[in-house]
């Protein structure tokens, strides 16, 4: 699985990418099919709090996965995206299956 992750106006340190590919990499216990993850990490300049958003496409063979959430943190938007996008994977397997 290729997981890219692009932080939009702002670096990403290393240790919120390494948090991100941790959780990220965990979707394939749930479906060993998915080819490719793209998270989008973006500051909304509007709201000085919940100002962070996370958004993660989830690439599976005839389909794409898609959520987005918006927090305190990028941890926290990342924690409820990726949770999100297990419930979407684990109703997928079950149609395919």
């Amino acid at each position: 699985m290729n997981i890219q992750v692009q932080s939009v106006h702002f670096k990403a340190d290393q240790k919120l990418l390494d948090f991100i590919n941790e959780k990220v990499g965990k979707l394939n216990l749930f479906f060993d099919n998915i080819i490719s993850v793209e998270v989008y990490l973006r500051l909304d300049k509007e709201k000085a709090f919940d100002n962070k958003i996370s958004e993660i496409k989830v690439h599976i063979p005839g389909k794409e996965l898609f959520a987005k959430k918006q927090c305190d943190s990028f941890e926290e938007a990342t924690d409820l995206v990726v949770e999100a996008l297990r419930k979407q994977v684990k109703k997928h397997k079950e149609k395919v299956a």
